[in-house]
This record gives C-alpha cells, sequence and structure tokens, in this order.
C-alpha cells in the first residue's frame, strides 16, 4: 500500500485502509474503487491522506498501534464521557464525575496490554482514515503515544497507568469551553483565546475532584502547556517545576496537534512537525525528551512517496528502529522520471550521501537540523 494525499489521488485508484464516520461506523471500505465524487467527498471531510492499493508496494502492511476493538472501545467511551461533560459544563461546587475513574481505567488497560506486545513500535500516524471530532481523536492520540514512550523509557506498568491517563484526559477541560470557541475555524480573538487558555485549570478542577484517580492525573492536565522557559501557561512555571509526566504530555500533544486535520490548515507531515518541536529544544522542551521522541517517531511513514537529490522517487518500505530519518526506499521511478519495470531499493542508513529532498511533491526543502 501507499500513503497518498488526497489531493494525488486518481479515479480508478483503490482503497488499502478503511474511512470510519466519528461513530466506529464503515463510511468506505477497503477496496472501494475511488470516484471523482468520492475524492471530493474526503477532501470535505477532511481527511488529507489515505492509503491505497498499489501493486508495486502490495508487500507493505502499516500495522495499528492498539487493536481495532481497543480504538473503538476507546474512542467510544472518551466520545460518550466527553459528551456528557458538554451537555452539562457548569459544574456546581463540590461536584465530581465518578464516572471517570472507572471506564477510563479499563481502557487504559487495554491500551498498555496491546502496547506492551510491541512497546519498541515506531510512533505511526494514528486515524488519518477517521472523520471525527478533534478532541476524542486528539485525546486518544496522545494517550497511545504518551503511553508507548513511557512503555519503551521504562516506566512501570504503575507508572505508565497514571500517565496514560493524565494523557487521556489532558485536554478534558475543554469539555467546558463555549464549543463556537472550540470549533472556531478562523483565528480566535485576544477574549476567545484567553477562554481556551483556561481549559487547563478547568480540567485540574474536574480531575482533582474523583476520588479514585491519582492528583497526579490531575496536575497533568494542569502543566501540559507549560513550558521550560515560563512561557507557558496557566501558570508561567519553569524547568523542574514541571513534573515529567507533563512534560513528555506536551511534547506529544504538541506533536499531534500539528499532525491532525484541523478545519483551518493542513495536518503537517510528521518531520515537519518534529522540525518545528526541535525548534524549541532546551527552551520549551527538555532536549533529551525531543531526542528520544524523535527516535521514537516515524518521521516517514510507510508508504509514503519520498524524493531523493539523486533525482530518484521512490517509497519508503522499512524504518530503522532508532534511525527513522535513513529509511528503506523503494525507488520506483528513476532521475529521468521514468517509472521503473523492475524496482530496487536503496537503505538511506548505509548510503549516506542520499538525503530526503521532498515528500510528496511538496517542493520544498525537509533538510534536517538540530541532529535530526
Amino acid at each position: 500500500m501507499r500513503l497518498l494525499p488526497v489531493t494525488n489521488c486518481k479515479p480508478g485508484m483503490r482503497l488499502a485502509k478503511k474511512i470510519f464516520s466519528e461513530e466506529g461506523l464503515v463510511l468506505l471500505s477497503e477496496g472501494v474503487e475511488l470516484t471523482n465524487r468520492l475524492i471530493q467527498r474526503l477532501s470535505e471531510y477532511g481527511i488529507q491522506y489515505v492509503y491505497i492499493q498499489d501493486a508495486k508496494t502490495e508487500d507493505i502492511q502499516v500495522q495499528s498501534l492498539i487493536s481495532d476493538e481497543t480504538f473503538h472501545v476507546a474512542l467510544k467511551g472518551i466520545r460518550t464521557t466527553f459528551n456528557e461533560m458538554i451537555a452539562k459544563p457548569k459544574q456546581k461546587k463540590g461536584e465530581t464525575h465518578p464516572y471517570i475513574a472507572g471506564p477510563f481505567k479499563e481502557m487504559m488497560g487495554l491500551i498498555i496490554e496491546d502496547l506492551s506486545n510491541h512497546k519498541d513500535a515506531m510512533i505511526m500516524l494514528m486515524n488519518m482514515s477517521i472523520v471525527d471530532h478533534y478532541l476524542y481523536q486528539h485525546s486518544l492520540n496522545v494517550c497511545v503515544y504518551t503511553t508507548l514512550l513511557g512503555l519503551s523509557h521504562g516506566y512501570s506498568r504503575d507508572e505508565t497507568m497514571v500517565l496514560g491517563l493524565g494523557a487521556l484526559l489532558h485536554d478534558v477541560g475543554k469539555t467546558q469551553i463555549d464549543l463556537d470557541i472550540l470549533k472556531k475555524p478562523g483565528k480566535l480573538t485576544e477574549d476567545e483565546y484567553s477562554k481556551m487558555q483556561s481549559h487547563s485549570f478547568a480540567g485540574y478542577q474536574i480531575l482533582k475532584k474523583e476520588p479514585n484517580l491519582p492528583l497526579l492525573v490531575a496536575h497533568s492536565a494542569l502543566q501540559h502547556h507549560e513550558r521550560l522557559d515560563g512561557s507557558g501557561y496557566p501558570r508561567g512555571i519553569k524547568g523542574n517545576d514541571i513534573h515529567e509526566y507533563a512534560k513528555w504530555i506536551g511534547i506529544v500533544d504538541s506533536y499531534d496537534a500539528m499532525t491532525t486535520n484541523r478545519v483551518y490548515r493542513r495536518p503537517l507531515l510528521p518531520h515537519e512537525a518534529v522540525e518545528r518541536l526541535y525548534a524549541g529544544s532546551g527552551t520549551l522542551y527538555e532536549q533529551w525528551m525531543l531526542q528520544y521522541f524523535r527516535d521514537h517517531v516515524a518521521i516517514y511513514p510507510l508508504g509514503i512517496t519520498v524524493h531523493l537529490n539523486t533525482g530518484e522517487v521512490g517509497v519508503v518500505v522499512k524504518i530503522h528502529s532508532g534511525y527513522p530519518h535513513r529509511p528503506v526506499v523503494r525507488i520506483l521511478y528513476n532521475e529521468a522520471g521514468e517509472e521503473l519495470k523492475v524496482p530496487y531499493e536503496i537503505d538511506l542508513a548505509s548510503q549516506l550521501t542520499v538525503m530526503i529532498v521532498d515528500v510528496n511533491n511538496l517542493n520544498k526543502s525537509v533538510t534536517l537540523v538540530s541532529g535530526i
């Protein structure tokens, strides 16, 4: 299979992965032949990238980080709980949400069990082919990515459970934000932005009242927008005053926000998002955490089309663990732009003079900095 921007899709191509609705229903099945109308509908849904079937890359299989069953259980649980909180955003003093701890701990147990089976896996873009409310999808994505990092980093199961719960519920305070602000397609006004920033403290207020959740889960929600140099919010705390879990969640939250479909901008590809994160190395984010995160992200996802400095064009077919920016590329077009009858592969980890200079015909340099 190959990963293509919807804008590059042509009638006659067939989907290699299903397209889901926010309720988890299949909108388009695997193997469906694309038409001009379907391609237009995908764009209208806000889906930017899809996997398509391709004879020359049919051996590429992109495995999900968690099972379909766990994914649907988790997404349904997040939607149900968050919708209840959106429906009654103004809580009375002392009121708690006793339904949070039980279901979300069960959810985390499923996620940890799935990820424990391949804790050394690379972080792959999740749910690009789902039409969903951003808040639900984002919460699950951040949880899965952060939990995988926690397991790989060596946290105990109990520590990973708390970290994962903090990640899963980091944006729960957004259920208290007016939907007109939360879903606004354009730039927020100063007053709207101030109200949006209040979600960190609102989340803390909700979670700290829940007796069956560790207080650290509430502090993770409170601190995930704090930054090393004190430029974050809501309290502007610095350095070691920010808990390590909140630092992990802050990095992953920023990454997923940049790589997820939004109504007001296209999603960035992983290499672009990592570049932007590295711009804040040592000032916004811990450098060692960024390095660890970078080494566990599939910077060039399996199946993506890349252009090399040699003029050749190919598809990423293998990612080296710990060295993700130097993948194995299957060359489909030679330097003259001619399609090859017999493709061949170049391992960038051994061919150090060969570099990726363009992705999906973006026509811009992707030269990596900061040791990425």
